[in-house]
């Protein structure tokens, strides 16, 4: 405890009398406000913005009035605030440039590790999803040799049945086999009328590809759909080929000089030949049947004639 009867306020205030000094030109030399010093001298520290501040504005206003600012805080230690609050000690440490120098590189440091933190954390799970990869693929392949193993020795032990059920198989084998090459693509005649003929495709191709070949000048139409999907004359040793919808059900083809046309459906040849003496033959019986006459003799083969040259045929795809 101090054993001064005035307290540091006091002291001041009469330094400052003493020096002729009053309170404005004490605010305008030490740059303190006025009513921070009146605090002071009236020792109301808790005015001022920080225990901190109490301290240095003592220190300033006692040097301005001529006294020694450490002696006076040292002497009246125990009037003023403690110099061990966090407030003072950051206020110091703010105005020490060392200190805060000092303080930066631990905050820079802390804050260089905090942002380090997430990328350690995820390299570290990184890894440790590697490593459960490879101890998955690992017990995997163990396991895998273990079933070859076990299956070698099975069939070491039954080598008769495993022969057997061998030609078992092969031999369940070749029927399928067989029975692909029965599944390619066929025509049948499904009914015959006049020029006009309708056919099945059995197991038709999902690429539905019309290829017309032409041996001399034909006039073609081809309509699926009810719709027109190629519609012009071939020329002779030319080739055209039509793509139809892969949906298609049903294709519809008019050719105007059958005989010298030669029409492909997904590779296979659609028989125009049997459609054309079909249509020929039907044409020639009943103009014999007709009449017997020269005149109806000439009708007949002008009929057979145009029977033979145009052909519309329908191919229904199964």
């Amino acid at each position: 405890m101090s054993e001064n009867t005035k307290s540091i306020g006091e002291t001041l205030r009469d330094a400052r009398i003493a020096k002729g000094f009053t309170l404005d030109d004490l605010q305008q030399t030490t740059k303190i406000q006025k009513r921070y010093l009146i605090a002071i001298e009236d020792g109301k520290f808790s005015d001022l913005p920080g225990d901190f501040y109490v301290r240095a504005f003592i220190k300033q206003y006692a040097q301005t009035v001529g006294l020694d600012g450490n002696d006076l805080l040292d002497q009246y230690s125990d009037q003023l605030p403690s110099t061990k609050t966090q407030e003072y000690v950051d206020r110091v440490n703010e105005e020490n440039p060392s200190t805060r120098s000092a303080q930066r590189k631990v905050d820079d440091r802390t804050a260089k590790i905090k942002r380090q933190v997430p990328i350690i954390a995820a390299v570290i799970v990184v890894v440790a999803v590697l490593i459960g990869i490879w101890l998955a693929t690992t017990r995997s392949s163990q396991s895998s040799n273990k079933a070859q193993n076990v299956d070698s020795s099975s069939v070491s032990v039954s080598g008769s049945s495993a022969k057997s059920s061998s030609s078992a198989k092969a031999s369940s084998k070749k029927p399928a086999a067989s029975s692909k090459k029965v599944s390619k693509s066929s025509f049948s005649k499904v009914s015959a009328s006049g020029s006009s003929t309708t056919y099945t495709m059995k197991n038709a191709p999902k690429t539905k590809t019309i290829k017309i070949k032409t041996s001399n000048n034909a006039w073609v139409s081809v309509n699926s759909a009810g719709n027109s999907a190629f519609q012009g004359t071939v020329t002779s040793g030319s080739a055209r080929t039509v793509k139809l919808n892969a949906n298609a059900t049903s294709v519809t083809l008019n050719l105007g000089n059958a005989p010298a046309t030669k029409v492909t459906i997904g590779g296979k040849s659609l028989p125009i030949a049997k459609s054309t003496s079909s249509a020929a033959s039907t044409s020639s019986t009943s103009a014999s049947t007709t009449s017997g006459s020269a005149a109806g003799t000439a009708s007949s083969a002008s009929s057979t004639n145009t029977t033979s040259q145009v052909q519309n045929i329908t191919v229904q795809f199964k």
